[in-house]
């Protein structure tokens, strides 16, 4: 936390709250780790050896940085890798942003966990930085590292997501804010409005601990203020600490704000001390911004308070523990053969694989002409199973057909049964194949694939070729466009310089007394995104990028600016990973 001067402290609006007679049921710190708060809201018990393990790696990076972690200095650097490299193993998408404006030039650390609106993004963040004097174990190695262990027991979990969430660490807030001062100045009006609330943890193990909570009347301070009531703790405003820490920034942005915190250099009041414990008269840190502020100046109490009052707001804030309703579709068997003229059965077999049992209702497609399937019942619900029976005219001709099997209830499940005709005429009929059927082809340049008939019933045929589905700049011709039945033809795909790349699904016809497709899967390579961008590789969702990669993506060029997968240029979360360079 950073020195109060003159008219610092920021006036807090008196808003009054009231309880409800059965107050929240929450997890108390008597619960052993994994225990749930309730059956509705399970945030995990936090270990606190496991937050005592990051400050004891903090230390160390002050101990050979000079007995210090102050921004832009060697024990800082260090601390940012160590948290970075954290977050990268646990799949967070992590980026550093470039105070230029700081006192000490450093970075920021902003990390976002997949998942949730991002239009409804509730953001945590903690100062890293300390002062020269001492390594800054309690401030603020101790928010710090407390939030490292949130955000590591959130991908641990990986629950279902309400909301985004986004950790931040902070330089240079020692020397006034600046780090999140210049983080909040770099957002637009849409990314301000998108942060629904932000959350900040400073010095949150003071020895001679109190319990303050930043605006603790307001809306946003809600379930941390429920946390810490649940365990009699009483919580009081935080009024040494107002307008002196990284919250004061979101706040100044109309961002609503709060936060834990448990006393610098003020004294512990004689009421305070009969409710919280430790000496009235006494400083809450008598090591606030001294020498001595190391990993023995930490009081793992209000330690493990913090840390799992943080992870109890995460969890109120932004994640449902309900599991989300889903179902599989199966069939039994996956196949058989039926004669031309008759019918036969196989078992739509569902389960009830989360949440709760849901109705299915079963359709299929893919039957060739003079195959119908019906379902008995056509609806059920999941754990169920229904008949499927098969009936085949006297006119289909021998061969084996795919018929796609589909559940709709919360989501699509499908399956596949393969259906063998026998023993009929039926008339003249064929079979249409590909050979391969993908390929990759780069713009500017073509490709070619084999399209092979059959006959399968009766004579050979004329099948005339065409195909659908290519992309704007992609043909696909055909030589010769028809053929006989039991001949091939040769399909050649030219890429314009202008198509876009990306993966493209073909479906070439043939058409004779009945028609047959097959798919055809191009893959375009080396295009711009939307609108060519001069041929620039379009950006990649699986693909990993390096600082200054070039790519286009929805009609405009994208310069990286930091090591990102998965990151969307353009994206409410990915201004610190793609710089924009214009629309192309």
């Amino acid at each position: 936390m950073k020195h109060r001067t003159l008219g610092a402290a920021v006036a807090l609006a008196a808003l009054a709250w009231v309880t409800t007679s059965a107050g929240p049921a929450l997890a108390t710190e008597a619960q052993q780790p994994g225990a749930t708060a309730t059956a509705a809201l399970a945030p995990p018990n936090i270990d606190v050896a496991a937050v005592q393990g990051h400050l004891t790696q903090f230390q160390s990076f002050a101990t050979s940085g000079g007995g210090h972690r102050r921004a832009g200095s060697s024990g800082y650097t260090q601390s940012v890798a160590y948290v970075k490299a954290k977050l990268q193993a646990a799949g967070y998408t992590v980026a550093e942003q470039r105070c230029t404006s700081c006192t000490y030039v450093s970075n920021n650390l902003i990390a976002d966990w997949p998942g949730g609106d991002a239009n409804q993004t509730i953001m945590f963040g903690a100062h890293l930085d300390g002062v020269s004097a001492g390594p800054g174990i309690n401030d603020n190695a101790s928010g710090s590292a407390a939030l490292l262990e949130n955000a590591l027991q959130l991908a641990a979990r990986n629950p279902t997501m309400t909301k985004h969430v986004r950790f931040a660490w902070w330089t240079d807030e020692e020397q006034g804010l600046n780090g999140s001062r210049f983080y909040v100045g770099q957002l637009t009006a849409a990314q301000k409005s998108a942060i629904k609330a932000y959350y900040n943890f400073d010095m949150v193990a003071s020895r001679n601990a109190g319990y303050f909570i930043n605006n603790i009347s307001t809306a946003a301070a809600a379930p941390l203020r429920e946390y810490w009531t649940s365990l009699n703790l009483s919580p009081e405003e935080n009024v040494e600490g107002a307008g002196r820490s990284d919250d004061a920034s979101f706040q100044r942005a109309g961002i609503p704000s709060s936060g834990y915190a448990t006393g610098a250099s003020a004294r512990k009041t004689n009421a305070q001390a009969q409710k919280w414990g430790g000496s009235a008269g006494g400083a809450y840190d008598s090591c606030y911004h001294s020498s001595c502020d190391t990993t023995s100046n930490i009081n793992p109490t209000a330690l493990d308070r913090s840390a799992d009052g943080i992870a109890y707001t995460i969890w109120k804030q932004a994640v449902s523990d309900a599991p989300v309703s889903d179902f599989a579709l199966s069939v039994s068997p996956g196949s058989g053969s039926i004669g031309s003229g008759s019918s036969g059965t196989f078992t739509v077999n569902t389960q009830t694989t989360s949440g709760a049992a849901q109705n299915v209702a079963l359709s299929s497609t893919g039957a060739p002409s003079g195959v119908s399937v019906s379902f008995n019942p056509s609806t059920v619900q999941s754990g169920s199973s229904s008949t499927a029976t098969v009936s085949v005219g006297s006119t289909v001709g021998n061969g084996t057909y795919p018929i796609t099997v589909r559940g709709a209830g919360t989501a699509t499940k499908t399956a596949t049964y393969t259906l063998t005709v026998t023993g009929g005429g039926g008339g003249n009929d064929f079979s249409l194949s590909l050979s391969s059927s993908s390929g990759s082809v780069e713009v500017g340049n073509s490709g070619t694939f084999s399209v092979n008939t059959a006959t399968t019933s009766g004579s050979p045929q004329n099948v005339a070729l065409t195909s659908a589905g290519a992309p704007s700049g992609v043909s696909v011709s055909f030589n010769p466009s028809t053929v006989q039945s039991g001949s091939s033809s040769t399909a050649t795909v030219s890429v314009a310089a202008t198509a876009t790349a990306g993966t493209y699904t073909i479906t070439v016809t043939g058409s004779g007394t009945s028609s047959r497709s097959a798919t055809y899967t191009l893959t375009v390579t080396g295009g711009g995104g939307p609108g060519g961008c001069d041929g620039l590789t379009a950006w990649s969702a699986s693909a990993s990028y390096v600082p200054n990669d070039l790519v286009s993506h929805n009609s405009h060029k994208w310069k990286s600016t930091w090591y990102s997968a998965g990151a969307e240029p353009g994206a409410p979360g990915s201004w610190a990973v793609w710089q924009d360079q214009g629309a192309c």
